[in-house]
């Protein structure tokens, strides 16, 4: 299975502490494929820079980066399907060029996608992507 992540779904899954740390350790365990572009490993590592600081960053960047189940793509095309935010389209960009399954995401400006019948963009939020994994 591959699967684009939100940032704010990343970050709020990096602490040993949240209830969705088991998203993390997915990850880490190879239970599914993290697919990315470019633009959204800049993105990861700026928001949790900010976030949970430069060590933080650097350690979880590290590890993503290192990942036999990372898959990198860079989309050619831009269909900037979401016009109420268009910095998410990167994410539906980098979900359309690598066939992945769905954006892991809570962001309601992905609700936009619902809407659109081609090209076709499935996502999941996190109850959604908990109950399919069986956790």
């Amino acid at each position: 299975m591959k699967v684009v992540i939100d940032t704010n779904i990343l970050l709020v899954s990096i602490s040993s502490r949240s209830p969705h740390h088991w998203i993390f350790q997915g990850i880490i365990r190879k239970h599914f494929d993290l697919v990315v572009s470019t633009e959204i490993l800049a993105e990861y590592a700026e928001i949790i820079q900010r976030h949970i600081g430069n060590a933080a960053a650097d350690s979880v960047m590290a590890v993503i980066e290192n990942l036999e189940n990372l898959t990198q793509v860079s989309p050619v095309f831009r269909f900037n399907l979401i016009s109420t935010d268009p910095d998410d389209n990167k994410f539906v960009d980098c979900a359309i060029a690598s066939n992945a399954d769905f954006i892991l995401t809570e962001d309601r400006h992905m609700l936009e996608l619902k809407r659109i019948k081609f090209p076709k963009v499935s996502t999941k939020n996190i109850e959604e992507f908990k109950s399919l994994m069986g956790v």
